[in-house]
């Protein structure tokens, strides 16, 4: 095999584990959502609404809809349904995403973060 092929078949490969990688890493995701998140925001059996609402199957849930929380105005008429890609756009920029919205928190720019973010979050997802 000469050199050119080698190299081909090496970035070849690297190229097929993007797709893994972009899914997110939930336990990187699980000590980010404690350290950024988890201030406001609660998951898992006991989990209820605080400074912010629970986020419990947030992916395909209606922005402003659960009842053991009092949204603002905003988020509340904002018609969004909360996808994967809708969730980092705000993760990243939330008054971008919904201007009005009282979550106070500056965004996240790093992709790999709201992956993984959003990989501990799929982890509290209904079957």
């Amino acid at each position: 095999m000469n050199k050119a092929t080698v190299l081909a078949l090496v970035l070849s490969l690297g190229l097929f584990n993007v797709p893994a990688n972009a899914a997110g890493d939930a336990e990187a995701g699980g000590k980010l959502f404690k350290r950024v998140c988890g201030g406001c925001h609660q998951v898992g059996e006991s989990a209820r609404a605080f400074f912010g609402p629970q986020l419990n199957n947030v992916i395909g849930r209606v922005a402003g809809s659960t009842t053991d929380y009092q949204y603002s105005d905003a988020m509340k008429s904002s018609g969004i349904v909360w996808t994967r890609e809708k969730l980092a756009a705000y993760i990243e920029d939330p008054k971008a995403v919904v201007s009005g919205t009282r979550m106070i928190f500056w965004g996240i720019s790093d992709r790999e973060k709201i992956d993984d973010l959003l990989a501990y979050l799929q982890l509290f997802q209904a079957p």
